[in-house]
């Protein structure tokens, strides 16, 4: 079905909602699923302003059970925030997702993010007939997700100026963290609303048309993060890139999520540092400068609060 981008059926919470949280998955001792620390970080975010993304890479959402998936969703779900929700698809199995889509349209999902099928790496054809398909079942607006690093493949350009015109086809995650390709699918894609999935790359991509932010660091700064994020699209820029690349750069020295799990630990976030094998917190140095990035960025708002007090 072809329709323009402003008459695509999104709630008011999913097209107001800037700043996206790819929220971690807690686990405990044992490395079960951690329902307390797990409610305390939705509860942040949504307390912040910021939408929910479950089962992300962030989220170790394929180091996950169906069932795990299946308990996560639904526990958030039944947490009854005002936080917008998004749920991650994402695997290789064709079926297998669009059954999870058709379980997930029961609950009171908003929207969806569908990644490429992992190591198949299909030409535009393959992309266009796999997104046509999940867009197709979807009950709640989608977001694709352009990730090389980790699925092996660019999503099409050629794919995505046919997908564009679906009813279901929301905006795009674009994560490759190259500003040319950002700018060639702004181009040719103009009824996809583009997010950011660089968190320190906003204030340049937003400038060029960014129209929000999917993210990892709001995990461990949820109102910091929204702030920046606020500033970026206001075009209030400056001295945003330094700051927060430096955070990026704490945040993103080993895998992710290794350093931001990590750092909600220390935080208290969440009760504790657990990751999925083959994610382990040892691949962190003790010098890991995880302290050094929380204060830097508290201290930046802090700061910003007082200088909005005195306005």
């Amino acid at each position: 079905m072809t329709v323009n981008q402003t008459e695509k059926n999104l709630s008011t919470k999913v097209s107001q909602t800037a700043l996206w949280t790819a929220l971690v998955t807690p686990f405990d001792q044992n490395g079960e699923i951690d329902f307390a620390s797990l409610s305390k970080a939705a509860i942040a975010q949504a307390d912040a302003g910021n939408g929910i993304l479950l089962l992300g890479s962030t989220g170790e959402g394929l180091a996950l059970s169906l069932s795990e998936q299946r308990a996560i969703v639904k526990h958030v779900c039944e947490l009854k925030l005002s936080a917008p929700i998004m749920v991650a698809v994402g695997g290789f199995n064709l079926q297998a997702q669009l059954d999870w889509v058709a379980e997930c349209n029961q609950l009171p999902i908003d929207a969806y993010l569908l990644g490429t099928p992992i190591y198949a790496k299909p030409g535009p054809v393959g992309q266009t007939h796999w997104f046509t398909q999940l867009l197709d079942a979807a009950k709640a607006p989608c977001m694709l997700y352009n990730v090389p690093s980790r699925s092996g493949v660019e999503v099409s350009l050629l794919s995505m100026k046919t997908l564009q015109h679906h009813q279901n086809c929301w905006a795009m995650k674009e994560a490759s963290g190259d500003l040319n390709k950002f700018l060639a699918y702004r181009a040719q894609c103009p009824e996809l609303a583009l997010f950011s999935g660089e968190d320190a790359m906003l204030p340049y991509l937003a400038s060029a048309g960014a129209q929000g932010l999917v993210s990892v660091c709001s995990n461990a700064w949820p109102q910091a993060t929204h702030r920046y994020v606020s500033l970026s699209l206001a075009g209030n820029t400056q001295g945003l890139f330094p700051l927060w690349q430096q955070a990026v750069d704490a945040l993103f020295q080993v895998a992710n999520p290794i350093p931001v799990k990590v750092l909600m630990y220390q935080q208290g976030i969440i009760a504790n540092q657990t990751l999925r094998a083959p994610l382990t917190h040892l691949e962190l140095a003790a010098n890991n400068g995880l302290a050094e990035a929380d204060n830097t960025i508290n201290q930046w708002f802090s700061a910003q609060n007082i200088a909005q007090a005195a306005v």
